[in-house]
This record gives C-alpha cells, sequence and structure tokens, in this order.
C-alpha cells in the first residue's frame, strides 16, 4: 500500500494546506490502463489555478457527463452542521471529477472547495489526466461518511471509496481503459476542512490510503 501527500484537494482542488495522501502501487500518475482515483494526487506541475472562486453565497453546479457518476451512498446524518460539512466535502469530490472530465486544472469550482495547497495537489492530479489525454468514465461511489465537529469552523471527515466500476478513458479516441478490480480499487479518505466566512467548508488538507482494509470489501 502507498501514501500520497496532498497539499491542497483536492486533495483538488481532489483533493494544499491539505496533504491528501492515496495509496496505490507503482507510478502515481494516471497510465491509460489505470483504475482512476477519485482523488489522487500526483502528476506533471499545472499551470497556476485562479485564486478568484466563484460567488461563494452559492454552490457552482457540476453536471458530469452521462458515463460518470458520483454516488454518495448514507451522506446523511441528520444533525445540520454534520451534513453542511458532508455536503462541501461532497462537492469538492465532484468538482474534482468535474474537472477532469472537462480538460481544465484551472476550473473555478476547485477554487470554491479547496484552498491552500489542497487546491494546488488537486490541479495537479486534474493536469495528470489532461497532460496524458484521459479523462473519466464509469461510477465512483463514497461510503461510510464519519464526521468528527472540531467547534465552530473545523470539522475533519472520514469515508471510502469505491472504484471498481471507475476507469480513464482516451478522450481523442473514447476508448475505456478497464482494468481488474482489487483492494486497490477501495480507497480511505481523512481530509481536514474549514468554514469560509462566506460559510462554505472547504478542504484544507487530507490523506488517503489506498486498499485500506476499513474499505475493502
Amino acid at each position: 500500500m502507498k501514501r500520497r501527500t496532498l497539499p491542497t484537494v483536492a486533495a483538488l482542488p481532489v483533493a494544499a494546506g491539505l496533504l491528501l495522501t492515496a495509496c496505490g502501487g507503482g507510478n502515481d500518475e494516471p497510465e491509460a490502463n489505470d483504475k482512476i482515483a477519485g482523488a489522487d494526487m500526483g502528476g506533471s506541475t499545472p499551470p497556476s489555478p485562479s485564486t478568484s472562486a466563484p460567488e461563494l453565497s452559492k454552490r457552482p453546479v457540476l453536471e458530469l457527463p452521462s458515463d460518470v457518476s458520483d454516488v454518495f451512498e448514507s451522506w446523511k446524518t441528520g444533525v445540520a452542521t454534520k451534513d453542511a460539512v458532508l455536503a462541501d466535502v461532497q462537492g469538492a469530490q465532484t468538482a474534482t471529477d468535474y474537472a477532469i472530465t472537462r480538460g481544465s486544472a484551472d476550473e473555478p469550482s476547485l477554487a470554491f472547495y479547496y484552498r491552500d495547497k489542497a487546491l494546488v495537489t488537486t490541479a495537479q492530479w486534474v493536469q495528470s489526466f489532461v497532460g496524458k489525454g484521459l479523462t473519466l468514465s464509469g461510477e465512483i461511489r463514497y461510503f461510510d461518511p464519519q464526521v468528527t465537529l472540531s467547534g465552530d469552523t473545523s470539522a475533519s471527515v472520514r469515508y471510502c471509496s469505491d472504484e471498481s466500476k471507475a476507469f480513464s478513458k482516451v478522450r481523442k479516441t473514447g476508448k475505456v481503459n478497464k482494468t481488474a478490480v482489487t483492494d486497490e480499487s477501495y480507497v480511505l479518505y481523512n481530509v481536514k476542512v474549514a468554514k469560509n466566512k462566506q460559510g462554505v467548508w472547504q478542504t484544507t488538507n487530507g490523506l488517503s490510503s489506498r486498499g485500506n482494509s476499513a474499505c475493502t470489501p
């Protein structure tokens, strides 16, 4: 199992100050036959992400292509503050996938949901797809979220992802690079979030562990 640090994330915008680590074997950059990591970081240096975010009073509308879906299983606790945290962590993951499908490491929604080093790292992850001419195809399932509040403006979130039905796709040809399902298809995330002045719970730091037994079947 491999751990990686993500300074942004996005661990994007993924997934700065946030250090998001992903577990997996071998190269951190996606290859044409790699399984997709929902918010893993790595790859070549992208253009500097925009420092301006969309209007923070409204969440960006992120519509993924018809062959890409993010499924958030049981992402409701019944506690208003915890559900607000989970909603924005959900937004961060979808923003990462959205940026990849749009082929833009400078997608404004990343700066909405991520900040500091986590934003930089997530942008690098997106650029690693863009630079290789890859995008996403399939379904990523996020499950078993657990929220721990720390005061009024900070929290930590632990959750899992199932990438067994998600793959990279060659943008130019549309070829989907399917790979076998293994323990590496499952990722454990631990992220830190902070509430900004506009009320958005932005991802600031995090760690991911691919193939972690806490998430594997």
